[in-house]
């Protein structure tokens, strides 16, 4: 594994560590104002307004081409374990989940090297 691809790795986990920060601060925040976290009231919540609506929807398809991408890639580079971070996607946050996927995957690369 070159430095290189150390950093790029780092620089990945560095990203969803600053995501698993920034969305969770924001579900818990979310909790504490409204008293619930079913799914339901945090979806209507995501709707509330034109703005909030446009950015769940970004994420939302950004969330499907990150999904496609992550299948095509995990089969190419006979990754394992797919389908865990889709999961954790929807349990965790997609802006989590894909980089450390993008950290796995480098991984890969590294070593088919």
């Amino acid at each position: 594994m070159t430095p290189d691809d150390k950093r790029l790795i780092g620089l990945y986990l560095g990203i969803a560590v600053l995501a698993l920060i920034g969305t969770w601060s924001q579900n818990l925040a979310f909790y504490r104002e409204t008293g619930s976290f079913s799914g339901l009231s945090f979806i209507e919540a995501c709707f509330a307004n034109h703005a909030a609506a446009s950015i769940s929807i970004d994420i939302l398809f950004f969330g499907l081409a990150a999904f496609i991408f992550m299948g095509i890639e995990a089969k190419r580079l006979n990754m394992r374990w797919f389908w865990l971070y889709v999961l954790l996607s929807f349990l965790i946050a997609v802006s989590v989940t894909f980089p450390v996927f993008m950290a796995v995957r480098q991984r890969h690369l590294a070593r088919a090297r």
